[in-house]
């Protein structure tokens, strides 16, 4: 069984995460700083996040949140699972590795995405505190 059980409980998970950490001023001005736009697609359930760090966010964080189909174009585009982005979030999916046995499918300048590793580590930690906070506790492990 999926760890969300639709699309919209996906999105309210996610959307309300990024929203949170676009604020994170250390992480958030590394991100920022790469000028980068990254699209996830998700599947079991759908659901498409980007996230685009190529101007200011309007609501004054480092980067903006698209939560759904939009038309900005990204510079790298990641397809998997729900499930297996809720482990990367939670620090327990290897990037390179995912890549590797195709759990996760990466189109563009990975190069560029596996810079930001090191930036966003932080926010593994602030996701299972999300969860714990907004009392998902069953879904940590």
């Amino acid at each position: 069984m999926s760890v969300f059980k639709n699309s919209d409980e996906l999105y309210d998970v996610f959307g309300r995460f990024f929203n949170q950490i676009k604020f994170e001023s250390e992480m958030g001005q590394q991100i920022q700083s790469s000028h980068i736009i990254v699209q996830w697609e998700y599947s079991d359930p759908e659901g498409i996040v980007t996230i685009d760090a190529t101007q200011k966010d309007p609501d004054g964080g480092y980067f903006s949140v698209i939560l759904g189909p939009t038309e900005i174009k990204p510079e790298i585009f990641m397809t998997m699972k729900a499930d297996v982005a809720h482990q990367f979030w939670l620090g327990k999916v290897n990037l390179l590795s995912a890549l590797s046995r195709r759990q996760i499918v990466a189109k563009g300048p990975i190069p560029k995405a596996l810079k930001l590793l090191p930036a966003i580590k932080p926010s593994y930690a602030m996701y299972a505190e999300f969860l714990r906070t907004d009392g998902r506790t069953e879904i940590l492990n």
